[in-house]
């Protein structure tokens, strides 16, 4: 059977990868992924073919992948964190119909929010919203809109892509728009470079987060008003023990 694995290999430590996934890799004959990824996993599997293309070429990833597949060979597309939220997965299940001989296997990962939240300690116990701040596919317009909802609903809010060099200032306008709905106070924190080398972590707190340099490579938790700060670990009680 023509097979082709999208596979999550989360926040880039080995041991952070799933038994499911590494099934995966270890059965594929070739891995293509974007290099960063491609890169991470090429150490634990050396023997495979590997086929690389830089950001922004996601499409053309997609169909070398699905063209390998259709070869008969055992393809796995590897991506950061998990599939369906990094949107691989998605856009490996839009093309599947041109390929109707090939069968696509989702295996999900660890995704940033819940690897840099380790890190930190609890801070998405309770309903938490993932956005990206990225607007190569979601216009600023409406990720102002998603901010401002979430703020508004009290939820936790875990930002992707914070930052780039197109898009220094960024970060600094979420936590504005969070800060019509959250105090000033409200704990935060941030983590740098997550299961990688370098790692770094941070709790701060709202108007102080909005003044902080972060990267692409930093994921970023602004707390509800339930959030504390607990011996250094950033906490969002469930509520269990007032149930």
């Amino acid at each position: 059977m023509k097979v082709l694995y999208v596979v999550g290999i989360g926040p880039g430590e080995y041991g952070q990868l799933t038994m499911k996934a590494a099934g995966a890799l270890t059965r594929s004959q070739v891995i293509v992924g974007y290099t960063v990824y491609t890169d991470l996993v090429r150490e634990h599997f050396p023997d495979k073919e590997y086929l690389s293309t830089p950001m922004t070429r996601e499409v053309e990833r997609c169909r070398l992948a699905f063209e390998k597949a259709d070869e008969g060979l055992k393809v796995s597309v590897v991506c950061g964190g998990d599939p369906g939220v990094y949107g691989m997965a998605g856009l490996i299940l839009e093309l599947a119909p041109q390929y109707p001989d090939v069968s696509v296997e989702v295996i999900p990962g660890v995704t940033a929010a819940n690897a840099g939240g380790a890190v930190l300690g609890a801070p998405v116990c309770h309903d938490f919203a993932v956005i990206s701040l990225s607007d190569r596919l979601t216009s600023k317009e409406l990720i102002e809109k998603r901010l401002a909802c979430a703020a508004m609903s009290d939820m936790v809010i875990c930002l992707y892509n914070p930052s780039s060099r197109s898009r220094s200032g960024y970060l600094s306008w979420a936590c504005e728009v969070v800060a019509r709905y959250q105090k000033p106070e409200t704990v935060c924190g941030l983590v740098r470079n997550i299961a990688r080398q370098g790692q770094q972590a941070e709790i701060t707190t709202l108007e102080k987060l909005a003044k902080i340099q972060a990267d692409m490579f930093t994921t970023v938790y602004i707390g509800s008003s339930q959030t504390v700060n607990i011996d250094g670990k950033m906490v969002t009680p469930r509520g269990y023990r007032h149930g």
